[in-house]
């Protein structure tokens, strides 16, 4: 039995993973082959890519394989739905040091794998190689099924913002892993940080408030299913926000040549979020507030369009803003008026 990915060897490797990976009617030829052929039934082909490197976006000592699997897919499948398109496949990238263990690649497919389940895509074709450094590259397809693709350059004055998906909560549990908070087991050193009770005896244990906001910055959940919806409510631009709501809204006004205001009372944040802060803010680790990490966190992967005014959202999209003409200015977002300087995320900085 191979221990390693280099005692398996490269093509044992691809086999062994593939394997794990199911067909959708979307896949006309799967892995095997020198490339992969998928249904395009709209005749164009919406398609995305993204890396994860090791240290600098996921750190095996609080992820686990499957969770770095979930997030690579997840990434890449949320660019997908932000078109307003519907996922249909992925290309998988895995570069990898030789001692990398097998059970660790094993993982990281199954991880893909369940992801694709929920966005209803497949897995059809990849590469590996061995590097110093676990990088995960992802490549994603879609389909827009006769609807026209939501770009960040249509907004219009007058358009109301609105979002699907989480805001915050990744952020937050970012903050607390770093905090050395993995999981439910750290649990009763959170609680003596709060000096609150420990769990009554020979009850069970009480998951913890902020659990959520670890589990979404291993695992987010973008709403894949609003990104086809937005297009039938009639949105009119979309992105996915993935660096930060304010920073990601600078896209689309700068694209649209518009200003965008956002109303920081109609963030309301999730319980789990409101949980994460005070717990840092008790851990010595006070920082951003619930509301900021709204507008300034990332990797939650939810969704934020423009739809014209007097559009009848759903409660899934929750309007948090409006679409002005640019002024003197220039394209930029505000917060309740007031210039908000982005502090996203930036690979480079």
């Amino acid at each position: 039995m191979w221990s390693t990915i280099g005692e398996l060897g490269e093509f044992g490797l691809i086999e062994r993973v593939t394997a794990r990976f199911p067909g959708t009617g979307d896949v006309i030829l799967g892995p095997g082959d020198d490339a992969a052929i998928v249904n395009a039934p709209d005749r164009r082909v919406v398609a995305t890519t993204d890396l994860l490197v090791e240290t600098r976006h996921f750190r095996r000592e609080w992820s686990s394989a499957e969770d770095v699997g979930h997030k690579a897919a997840a990434q890449n499948l949320a660019d997908i739905a932000a078109m307003g398109a519907r996922p249909t496949a992925l290309l998988v990238g895995l570069a990898a040091p030789p001692e990398l263990p097998v059970e660790w690649a094993d993982g990281l497919a199954e991880g893909v794998r369940a992801e694709c389940a929920l966005a209803g895509a497949a897995v059809v074709g990849g590469d590996t190689v061995a590097a110093d450094a676990i990088t995960v590259a992802i490549t994603a397809l879609g389909d827009l099924a006769g609807r026209p693709a939501l770009r960040r350059d249509g907004a219009l004055p007058g358009d109301v913002i609105a979002v699907a998906g989480n805001l915050g909560l990744s952020s937050a549990g970012f903050a607390l892993l770093e905090a050395g908070v993995r999981g439910a087991e750290d649990a009763p050193r959170a609680r003596a940080a709060r000096s609150e009770p420990a769990d009554r005896e020979g009850g069970a244990p009480q998951e913890p408030g902020w659990l959520p906001c670890v589990h979404e910055h291993r695992r987010p959940r973008p709403p894949y299913a609003e990104g086809p919806e937005a297009v039938r409510l009639g949105a009119r631009a979309m992105l996915d926000v993935s660096d930060g709501l304010v920073q990601d809204l600078g896209h689309i006004a700068r694209a649209s040549k518009a200003a965008i205001d956002v109303d920081s009372t109609a963030l309301v944040p999730d319980p789990a979020l409101r949980e994460a802060v005070a717990l840092l803010e008790e851990l010595g680790r006070a920082g951003r507030g619930a509301v900021e990490r709204m507008l300034f966190g990332g990797e939650d992967h939810a969704l934020a369009a423009a739809f014209p005014p007097g559009a009848a959202l759903p409660p899934q999209w929750r309007p948090i803003g409006t679409v002005a003409a640019a002024g003197a200015a220039g394209p930029r977002v505000t917060v309740d008026g007031a210039p908000a300087q982005p502090r996203g995320w930036d690979h480079f900085r």
